[in-house]
């Protein structure tokens, strides 16, 4: 899942960026309304994280922006002004939900698992390829009913993979989806965590081309037929 974080102040925004991806979270930082804007226009995102307060163009009128070019992902608002017209007002601007600093980390992390069910209602809560399943919710993940133990972004992939079925991923795709833009690695880092995968679903039973190597190309997950 891929957050974008509007926030302007510096240390917040990296102290809520880091827990979010403690919590498997893709997240990306605008510090300003238009850069929010731009970054929304270029990537989906499953939710935006936004404070009200922000230079360029506040988050009451990025959020408007957003409803007003049809971007139908939550919105969860961030604010210190803990009025009820303020709460109505964010509301009205488009948003799912509202919190007042200083908040509870634990609390707005709740929040968010909550925005991106409901975001994803329509989906299963669990995604099988043949044997495999995978919960991205509980991230359990197993095969043939054996539990495979993978590091995040082990996890990510195989969730990328499953979502897009037999279609073909390149290695830049997998990066731009599953690592934030500010540093993203060399495209030699998918290659080393594909080979783990890789190893651990034939540890767990699965035949050695579950993932395939397309040559040139990218990689997908074998037919099932």
């Amino acid at each position: 899942m891929r957050i974008l974080l509007v926030e302007d102040d510096c240390h917040l925004a990296a102290s809520l960026a880091e827990a979010l991806t403690a919590q498997r979270y893709t997240v990306d930082i605008a510090y300003d309304g238009e850069g929010a804007w731009q970054q929304m226009a270029a990537l989906p995102y499953d939710l935006m994280l936004m404070d009200v307060t922000l230079p360029q163009m506040d988050g009451l009128s990025l959020c408007q922006r957003m409803r007003s070019q049809g971007l139908q992902s939550p919105v969860l608002m961030l604010t210190a002004r803990d009025t009820r017209q303020d709460k109505i007002a964010g509301l009205d601007a488009g948003a799912d939900a509202y919190m007042v600093k200083p908040f509870d980390l634990a609390e707005l992390i709740a929040q968010i698992r909550a925005l991106l069910r409901r975001g994803q209602a329509s989906h299963p809560d669990t995604l099988t390829w043949g044997a495999l399943r995978l919960n991205p919710y509980t991230y359990d993940v197993t095969y043939q009913d054996t539990p495979l133990r993978l590091t995040p972004k082990e996890f990510a992939i195989l969730e990328l993979l499953i979502r897009h079925g037999r279609r073909v991923l390149s290695r830049h795709f997998i990066l731009e989806s599953l690592w934030p833009l500010a540093d993203p690695p060399g495209e030699e880092t998918v290659k080393a965590h594909l080979k783990t995968l890789r190893q651990k679903l034939r540890q767990a039973g699965a035949p050695r081309p579950f993932i395939e190597t397309v040559h040139g190309l990218g990689y997908r997950l074998m037919g099932m037929d």
